[in-house]
């Protein structure tokens, strides 16, 4: 008899950022070599990288990612952080010296 096959349960990482007009291309820059990095990790099933075209909200640049699930988020964040280590960079420091404002959390579907 066979085993029944893991219910897939994906996870949302959702990052909104608040990024001032000049920090953006530079902020850019880092959130794409990252969203590369993601792209090879196990359990990635696709990415979205928005910016805000209308409306009153705060944040304007929006990042989601889709998991296969949390234990897959769990290995690319460490496969992140070396690579940040390995290229001396310190998303923290970034975020602090460009004037960004960052909300990031874990999201799961409440319907199918």
């Amino acid at each position: 008899m066979t085993e029944p096959a893991a219910e897939f349960k994906p996870v949302y990482r959702v990052d909104k950022f608040v990024v001032p007009p000049p920090a953006r291309d530079e902020f850019l820059d880092r959130v794409r070599a990252t969203h590369r990095i993601l792209r090879e990790q196990p359990g990635f099933v696709r990415d979205h990288i928005l910016e805000q075209s209308d409306g009153p909200g705060s944040f304007n640049i929006v990042t989601l990612v889709e998991w296969a699930g949390q234990e897959y988020i769990d290995s690319a964040k460490i496969a992140v952080m070396a690579a940040q280590r390995k290229m001396n960079f310190n998303p923290q420091e970034l975020l602090a010296r460009l004037g960004i404002k960052a909300d990031i959390a874990n999201y799961q579907r409440l319907e199918a």
